[in-house]
C-alpha cells in the first residue's frame, strides 16, 4: 500500500507525467540504474538529452531481486549498470530518499521559452538516492553510480525519507518527447509502501 509520495523542487519544465510502476507487493526498490545519452557536443546537430529513464530493483524482504520498474523512458542513451544498497548489521536496506540533478532553462534570453537555437536544454542530468533499513533502526547514507553527477546542472535539495516502516516501492516519470529540443525525463516521483 503506498503510503507516501516523495518529490523535489528543482524538477524540469517540460513533457508529461507517465503511469506509475510498483513493484510486486512486499519487496522494496534496494537499486537503481540511468538511462543516460551522453554528451556529444555543443553542435546544433546535436539534441542531448542526457538521463531518459530510472529503472529500479525490486527486493523481497528475504534478499531477493523479484522484479523490475522503469515507468516510461525517453527513446535515447544506454543503460549505465546498476548500483545497489548494502545490507549492514544484519538489515535490509532499501531506497527511501532521492535528489536529482537537473539543468534549469537558460532565462538569460528574454521572451524565449526554449533556450534557443544555439542552446540545448536537458532537463533531468542524474539522480542519486538514500539508503536505510525500513524500521529505522540505522541511520541512512547515500548511493550513486558513479561519477556521482551528470554532464549539466545542479543537484537541489534532498526529497522527504520515506517513514520508518517504510521504503521506496515505485515510480512515475515526466518525459518531453517528439520536441525540437528533446529534454526526455523532467521530473520524477517516488512513491514509499509499508
Amino acid at each position: 500500500m503506498v503510503f507516501q509520495n516523495l518529490s523535489v523542487n528543482n524538477e524540469g519544465k517540460w513533457g508529461s507525467l507517465r503511469n506509475a510502476e510498483f513493484c510486486p507487493e512486499g519487496s522494496y526498490a534496494s537499486g537503481y540504474d540511468m538511462k543516460i545519452d551522453p554528451y556529444r557536443g555543443a553542435w546544433m546537430k546535436y539534441d542531448d538529452t542526457v538521463l531518459n529513464g530510472i529503472k529500479l530493483f525490486c527486493e523481497s524482504q528475504d534478499g531477493q531481486l523479484v522484479h523490475n520498474i522503469t515507468s516510461d523512458v525517453g527513446p535515447w542513451g544506454d543503460w549505465v549498470g546498476a548500483v545497489s544498497c548494502k545490507h549492514l548489521n544484519g538489515s535490509k536496506f532499501y531506497l527511501t530518499a532521492f535528489d536529482l540533478q537537473v539543468e534549469p532553462p537558460d532565462i538569460r534570453e528574454p521572451g524565449l521559452v526554449r533556450q534557443g537555437i544555439l542552446k540545448d536544454d536537458t532537463a533531468a542530468n542524474f539522480v542519486k538516492f538514500k539508503c536505510r533499513d525500513r524500521g529505522g533502526k540505522f541511520q541512512s547514507y547515500e548511493l550513486a553510480k558513479d561519477p556521482g553527477h551528470g554532464e549539466f546542472g545542479l543537484y537541489g535539495s534532498w526529497s522527504e525519507e520515506c517513514l520508518f516502516g517504510t521504503a521506496i516501492c515505485g515510480l512515475a516519470t515526466k518525459i518531453e518527447e517528439d520536441a525540437w529540443d528533446n529534454s526526455a525525463l523532467n521530473d520524477v516521483i517516488f512513491y514509499c509502501c509499508h
